[in-house]
């Protein structure tokens, strides 16, 4: 959603326009209001296109037709204008996502969802077939995700089986990847069959996460669905019938694939997977146990209740241990499932079926939905102006400031509230907190202009987990922000997920730079999405705040790319804070290294940084260990030096503990220490109590553990709404929201600032934030200053004890 632009009307049709929805090359979708209140999506085409008869017809042909349809999983028609000059419709507001927005961004549904999206969008062809209609581009991004189910939309290419065609006789209109084969083959008509494959093919687009027919040239894509079976792979997770069901929907023939309405009810007897449990217990390779008694969906009838032999079997305690460990097995690789799963093993009731989808899903959701009721301002062109002086900033914590003497719940299309609350996220967009009792004050109750700042990061995938702390200790920055009476300015948090893909990080950078609200960018998250965009967001003077990635170890910095600003500091400073606690905690002079020369870059770098800058300005030794190498012998070599510390430089938690072994076995008990890549479970598995007391040297703080007043209040803020404790990288998130907003704010935080402005403003400025302070030197680099800008962490009874910012240790 971005505000609207001056040139934007205010009102059409008796609609108040209040910002957009999206643009493209046909016409401009606006959120628009009607007299009476109602949220409306106005589509309105452009002069250029409405000019050309062949246009206006279909147009005319799409109002017409999507205004005969009062299905409830379609979109209808509220108000048109078909003989305008720049010709418009308007239909219900959906604020839900496009199916491909969900899936590209969270991940492959859940059976349990895809088994509601079938059953749903199957109802909804069926009554387009009825009418005699035929959809023809029925995709991912023509199915949008709301509260109670999905919503099939865009009708601009459907017809009436009877009609005359508008295009070329060889046209072939729809989208690669879900046209039929039919619809492929030159002269071939589309019937009602062919919504049907495309809709098998959206189905395992939301099972599997991938396109049946893969992606790359429309060419290559159309032959494989004429010639080449679909890539179902990913599909087995579901319920046998699911499974059949879509495949069936995807048979080469049109005459083998069932109709619409056959497919709808066959999809309506099928009992939910997420209620059963009959998903996970068939991932593992097992037959499903008979279901729980009720249905997700109230049209569906309940299953039999088993029988007496049935109920003996499951209540034998050797059966009952064969299923855990079958239903652990699958929760490994059903994440999705897991919850529903432990929820049936534990006698609870099914689902609510109006939480058809999964958390993350729902919260995108609600936030849209509460960004509807609060639209960002219209932009304005104003004159350049002098921003204020830098200043120096301090974070107030999660809780501060202006403390919420009281929490509103706004109530979105019902269950909303609900939704937002069972997953957890966007206090910012339904829970809005303010400070007194009411009155003029509050960001939130003022006319204010809106900054957006753009998380890219690797929400989805193997590599999620930075992204998804950095995204929820920013989302709890932004409600802060806007919670505060004082706020001159409201932000807006947008997440971009890139999958850790280079490729995919590059489009999303293109989309970013897209949007003319966006202030800042926080991200990515991985070493080569960094490394990807970072580049076009500095040709583009894009504010860019890296909080996690080496950017020693990306190759990037602020020469190459003007507008980085880095809140960690690189692999240069990584021996820093090991040096400091050997020098001032235990006055070190005489140091050994134990050189892993199995290990990679980053640990030569920390040879160097020994080898230049040792401990007390000291002596240090090092011994190198081959690869695949024991320990043993350059452990005695190290001792026989007398040192008073060692230091293991390596990147491998195994490698370090047989190291940590080999200094027991020597009877070593001087500090020992390493460095944050070490700092994994294997670590702690296989050096056992050769491993306690070893001390680690890492960039990111513990927030839970940690004594500050503002760590304190951000970890509680981070409970509340996530029930759980603040990880890594989250913390370091929120402080980047910070600095970006004390950037805005000393730059007088009008609607005129440009990114740029923030990149320059950022590194002037000195923030103190939860995780520790942000300050950055006064060179061309601007890089962060070392001196109490990292933490350490201790081996201690199993665990890596927090034991707080290097230069406060004792």
């Amino acid at each position: 959603m971005r505000a609207l632009r001056t040139d934007d009307p205010d009102e059409l049709g008796g609609h108040r326009l209040l910002a957009r929805l999206g643009a493209g090359g046909m016409g401009v979708v606006y959120l628009a209001r009607t007299g009476d209140g109602t949220l409306v999506a106005l589509k309105v085409i452009r002069p250029e296109h409405a000019a050309d008869p062949a246009f206006r017809a279909r147009f005319r042909r799409e109002v017409r037709l999507a205004t005969g349809l009062t299905g409830r999983w379609v979109v209808p028609v509220t108000a048109a204008d078909t003989e305008a000059r720049a010709p418009w419709l308007a239909t219900v507001f959906v604020p839900g996502p496009a199916l491909a927005e969900a899936v590209d961004g969270y991940g492959p549904l859940p059976a349990y969802a895809v088994a509601a999206l079938g059953v749903r969008l199957a109802e909804a062809l069926a009554e387009v077939h009825a009418t005699g209609l035929v959809h023809r581009d029925v995709k991912p991004g023509n199915v949008l995700l709301a509260l109670d189910g999905p919503r099939l939309i865009d009708f601009g290419i459907a017809h009436d089986s009877g009609a005359t065609a508008l295009t070329a006789p060889d046209a072939v209109i729809g989208t690669p990847g879900y046209l039929a084969p039919e619809q492929v083959r030159a002269g071939g008509r589309a019937g009602p069959a062919s919504d049907v494959f495309a809709l098998g093919c959206v189905l395992a687009y939301a099972a599997t996460g991938r396109r049946p027919y893969g992606t790359g040239n429309p060419a290559a894509v159309l032959y494989r669905t004429v010639h080449e079976a679909p890539d179902l792979a990913g599909l087995e997770r579901l319920p046998r019938e699911l499974r059949a069901a879509v495949t069936d929907c995807l048979a080469k023939d049109p005459d083998d694939r069932p109709t619409a309405a056959e497919l709808a009810t066959a999809l309506a007897l099928e009992p939910p997977a997420a209620a059963t449990g009959e998903t996970a217990r068939e991932a593992a390779g097992e037959t499903a146990a008979a279901p729980a008694a009720g249905p997700v969906d109230p049209r569906v009838p309940a299953p039999p209740p088993p029988d007496e032999a049935t109920r003996m079997l499951r209540d034998d305690p050797a059966e009952e241990a064969e299923e855990a460990e079958e239903t652990e097995e699958a929760e490994e690789t059903l994440p999705y499932l897991a919850a529903e799963a432990a929820a049936h093993a534990a006698g609870e009731p099914p689902r609510d079926p109006r939480d058809w989808l999964p958390s993350p899903v729902l919260r995108l959701v609600a936030e849209r939905s509460a960004r509807a009721l609060d639209p960002p301002p219209r932009q304005t062109v104003l004159a350049d102006a002098r921003p204020p002086e830098a200043v120096e900033t301090t974070a107030a914590p999660a809780n501060g400031g202006g403390a919420p003497t009281r929490r509103r719940f706004l109530v979105v299309g019902g269950s909303a509230a609900a939704a937002l609350a069972a997953s957890g996220a966007g206090a910012a967009a339904l829970f809005a907190t303010r400070g007194g009792s009411g009155g003029s004050g509050g960001g939130a109750s003022r006319n204010l202009p809106t900054h957006v700042i753009a998380l890219h990061a690797t929400l989805t995938g193997d590599r999620k987990a930075a992204g998804i702390a950095q995204e929820r200790g920013a989302r709890i920055a932004v409600a802060r922000h806007n919670s505060r009476d004082d706020a001159r300015f409201r932000l807006s948090l947008v997440p971009y997920d890139d999958g850790g893909e280079a490729g995919r990080a590059r489009d999303v950078a293109r989309r970013v730079l897209g949007e003319r609200g966006v202030r800042a960018v926080i991200g990515p998250t991985t070493v080569a999405t960094l490394r990807e965009a970072v580049a076009r967001y500095g040709e583009e003077s894009m504010a860019a705040v890296n909080v996690s990635v080496d950017t020693d170890e990306a190759d990037v910095n602020r020469l190459s790319a003007p507008s980085l600003v880095g809140t960690r500091l690189t692999g240069a400073y990584q021996a820093h804070p090991i040096l400091d606690y050997l020098t001032r905690v235990h006055g070190v002079v005489r140091t050994a290294v134990v050189d892993d020369r199995a290990a990679g870059d980053g640990a030569r770098g920390v040879v160097t940084s020994l080898r230049e800058a040792p401990p007390g300005e000291g002596e240090v030794t090092f011994h190198q260990v081959a690869a695949e190498a024991g320990f043993d012998s350059a452990v005695a070599e190290a001792l026989a030096e007398r040192p008073q510390a060692l230091v293991f430089a390596g990147d491998s938690p195994a490698r370090a503990a047989a190291c940590a072994r080999a200094l027991a076995a020597a009877g070593f008990n001087g500090p020992r220490t390493s460095f944050e890549p070490m700092m994994r479970s294997a670590f702690l598995r296989e050096a056992g109590a050769a491993g306690e007391g070893w001390v680690f040297g890492a960039q990111y703080t513990a927030a839970e553990q940690a004594k500050s007043k503002a760590a304190r209040a951000f970890t509680a803020a981070y409970r509340e709404r996530y029930d759980e404790p603040p990880p890594r990288w989250s913390a370091e998130a929120y402080d980047a929201v910070g600095l970006i907003a004390a950037a805005l704010e000393a730059l007088g935080g009008g609607a005129e600032i440009v990114p740029g402005q923030v990149a320059e403003r950022m590194v002037e400025l000195s923030h103190a934030g939860v995780a520790k302070p942000l300050r950055f030197t006064r060179d061309l680099t601007h890089t962060l200053e070392p001196d109490r800008a990292a933490f350490l962490y201790e081996a201690r009874d199993g665990a890596f004890r927090f034991l707080g910012r290097h230069d406060q240790v004792k």
